[in-house]
This record gives C-alpha cells, sequence and structure tokens, in this order.
C-alpha cells in the first residue's frame, strides 16, 4: 500500500459580489468548504476589496507581454496561472455578471494576447486544461437570465488554458439571504466543491498515465 498523500488540488474561488455576506458569497463559501473538506486548498479573492481598473486598451499586453495597469490585478495574474481549477460567483446584474467580476475578466485581455497572439501557454498547473465553475443567482425567473453571464465564463476561461465544467445557477434569489432558505442550494455547492478536487485528481492521474 502507498503512503503517498493524494494531491490538493488548488482552487482560485473568485467573489464576484459587491455585497458582503450575500448569496453568491455563501454558494461560494459552500463551495470552497467543500473544496477543502476534500482535501483541497481554496484560495478566496474578493473582488469587492481590490482596486482593479477596467481595461484600457493599452496592448502592452500584446506588445510586451504584459499588462500596463498597476493595481490589484497584477498579484492575480499569478494565481490565475498556477490554480488547478477556477470558481467564479456572481450575481446577475442586466442580464450580465457584476461590475467588479467584468472588470476583473476584461484585464484576462493580457491572457488572450500571450495565448493567442505569443503563442504561449498560460497554466502552469500541472493541468494543461483545467476545469472552470460558475456559481450564480439572479432576482427574476427569466429564462434567458444566465446566458450572457454563462458565455462571458466560457470565454474568460478559453483565456486561461481551461473550459466550464459544471455551473449552479439559482432564479428568483434576490434578497440578502435568500440563499439560505433555498431547500437544497449550499449542499449542492459544497458536494460540487467536493466533487471538483475528485475529478481534477482523476484528470492529474489520466495525464500521468498518458504521459
Amino acid at each position: 500500500m502507498s503512503n503517498e498523500r493524494p494531491f490538493s488540488p488548488r482552487v482560485l474561488c473568485i467573489y464576484g459580489s459587491p455585497r458582503v455576506r450575500g448569496n453568491t458569497d455563501l454558494l461560494l463559501d459552500a463551495f470552497a468548504d467543500g473544496v477543502e473538506e476534500a482535501g483541497g486548498l481554496a484560495e478566496r479573492v474578493y473582488l469587492r476589496n481590490l482596486t482593479i481598473s477596467p481595461c484600457r486598451e493599452i496592448y502592452a499586453c500584446k506588445t510586451q507581454g504584459a499588462c500596463a495597469l498597476k493595481d490589484d490585478m497584477q498579484p492575480l495574474y499569478g494565481s490565475l496561472r498556477e490554480a488547478d481549477a477556477i470558481a467564479l460567483a456572481s450575481p446577475v446584474m442586466f442580464y450580465g455578471v457584476s461590475a467588479h467580476a467584468k472588470a476583473f475578466i476584461d484585464r484576462c485581455q493580457a491572457f488572450w494576447c500571450l495565448k493567442y497572439l505569443r503563442g504561449e501557454r498560460i497554466s502552469r498547473s500541472r493541468l494543461a486544461e483545467r476545469k472552470g465553475v460558475f456559481l450564480s443567482v439572479g432576482g427574476s425567473k427569466g429564462r434567458s437570465i444566465f446566458d450572457g453571464p454563462l458565455l462571458t465564463f466560457r470565454y474568460f476561461l478559453d483565456a486561461l488554458d481551461a473550459t466550464p465544467w459544471k455551473s449552479l445557477t439559482y432564479r428568483e434569489i434576490d434578497a440578502k439571504d435568500d440563499i439560505s432558505g433555498h431547500p437544497t442550494a449550499l449542499a449542492e455547492a459544497r458536494a460540487l466543491g467536493a466533487e471538483l478536487v475528485a475529478a481534477v485528481r482523476a484528470d492529474l492521474e489520466g495525464e500521468g498515465a498518458a504521459a
């Protein structure tokens, strides 16, 4: 029997809500708890506490290989490259993600330029292709309420050598703490965190066998 300890996947958990302890905060808290309970490492980033300018289209990322704006986004570039999986939580605002999340995503144009114009691999994880999880709530019950955020999330991940894996989305959740009254949401988020850790470990085993 091997005494080797299982690999602890590093999951970057990005809180995109402007509201402290809001519904998506609680969802991502439960998800991160599930990650940690399964032996993973959850790195929590609260965008509302950071100063992140929107992209200004300077295109230093195209000509110099790095974003020219020196603010709180700079340390996140390394975290985004090194994570084994990425989770983003944001409420729906006008059928998109929050302004905090959108500014953060737009600053990942730097990765798009590195990947598609300079031919660089973005992921520094042991995985060449990583998994992404999206958690969201919307106040309305419209059929298309999550279409825009999910599409934005897909192309955000594409610039990071990642693909959407699973999402949890809940309609008619608006007032603070509404999510706590949902019969299954927090338990589903916690279970998904644990499931992600198992899936990342399986991916690593598969890559090791193929090597």
